[in-house]
């Protein structure tokens, strides 16, 4: 009888309708706020992987996949709720210049989701011998679990740090953009993935083209967009917050909109702002509080904060309105845990018949 509650439960997990009210019903599974996994790309590297590559994170699906359904599952242990896939910098485009066909380019985006498909089974696996089991850090609790295919912007493709200026020249405009994602975005939705995560969206212009593409009538998934900021006021390009905002408010696809990549210190004014244009639950993951240099291709350490600091926003970030709380950049399973156990008074809803 236990094993067949929990492969009931188990069932019930992978099974979130894909629909726009996703996150409704998700939260509401979850106990009201879901957490978001963390770093990848800096969490690869930590675990060995040079990423020294205009691919970035992506260059893992080519050399060592097992490192990144490895993180994967360490978020998934952490606590996280959702898991982001390993395609921010994967694009077809990006594939086929280091010499893969469109069929491989195609083949190695889909891939990224069923790793991470992979790692939810593996834990659900673990789950089954440990239920609610916490131990060593280690957290086994059968809980609903998504996948979240990421598409990083333009810039993230160009490898220069123009997803942390959103300045692409005249040239690249908004049907150019719409081209440029339109084939990544269909693969990744063939791939099955939960949701799209549209993450660190710099400019206006992105992020209508993003809306547009998922009004399409032959791109049909929910979707998340979640915007940088360097000053805590607007997006990193200048352009206005409040109408970057709107743009998803107003695209019935997406189904939560907020803030990545972005110190914490500015994330609390940055939630103010966005509830102003936007009645859809709020996806904050911030990174550490370090700088970039994307000249010298590394991280200002001594510009960010420690999971103790980091953690002591969560409550208050909740307060004003974030439903969705991870992190980005040099983030760690550890950031997670910590927000996990922050969050612990999160009451999940009961099972549905």
């Amino acid at each position: 009888m236990i094993i067949l509650a929990i492969c009931g439960l188990l069932m019930e997990a992978r099974n979130i309708p894909k629909t726009p009210s996703l996150m409704r019903e998700f939260l509401r599974q979850v106990g009201g706020v879901a957490i978001i996994d963390g770093g990848l790309a800096t969490e690869l590297e930590r675990h060995g992987a040079d990423l020294n590559d205009p691919l970035w994170s992506a260059k893992c699906l080519l050399t060592s996949p097992h490192l990144i359904r490895s993180v994967h599952l360490n978020y998934l242990e952490a606590g996280a709720d959702i898991v982001i896939t390993a395609s921010y910098q994967a694009t077809i485009q990006g594939f086929e210049a280091k010499g893969f066909s469109r069929e491989q380019s195609e083949a190695l985006l889909k891939k990224s989701v069923e790793i991470a498909f992979e790692a939810r089974d593996m834990y659900y696996e673990r789950c089954k011998s440990s239920c609610d089991g916490v131990g060593d850090g280690t957290i086994l609790k059968i809980r609903p679990i998504l996948v979240a295919a990421s598409v990083g912007s333009y810039g993230a493709y160009l490898a220069d740090g123009s997803e942390y200026s959103g300045d692409y020249g005249d040239a690249m405009t908004l049907e150019a953009l719409k081209e440029f994602h339109r084939r990544r975005v269909q693969v990744l939705l063939e791939a099955g993935p939960d949701l799209i995560a549209f993450e660190t969206v710099p400019n206006k212009i992105e992020a209508q083209a993003y809306a547009e593409l998922l009004e399409e009538e032959d791109i049909k998934i929910p979707a998340w967009f979640s915007f940088n900021s360097k000053d805590g006021i607007n997006v990193v390009s200048g352009d206005s917050l409040l109408e970057c905002a709107s743009i998803a408010e107003s695209c019935k696809q997406v189904v939560a909109v907020g803030i990545n990549c972005t110190p914490p210190r500015f994330i609390h004014d940055l939630i103010l702002a966005i509830k102003k244009v936007t009645t859809k639950p709020i996806v904050i993951y911030p990174n550490s509080g370090e700088s970039y240099d994307a000249d010298r291709k590394e991280w200002v350490v001594n510009t960010g904060v420690s999971d103790e600091d980091f953690v002591s926003y969560v409550n208050k970030w909740c307060e004003v309105g974030a439903s969705f709380v991870g992190g980005c950049c040099r983030t760690t399973p550890d950031t997670i845990r910590a927000i996990y156990r922050t969050l612990s008074h999160r009451s999940p809803a009961a099972p549905m018949q």
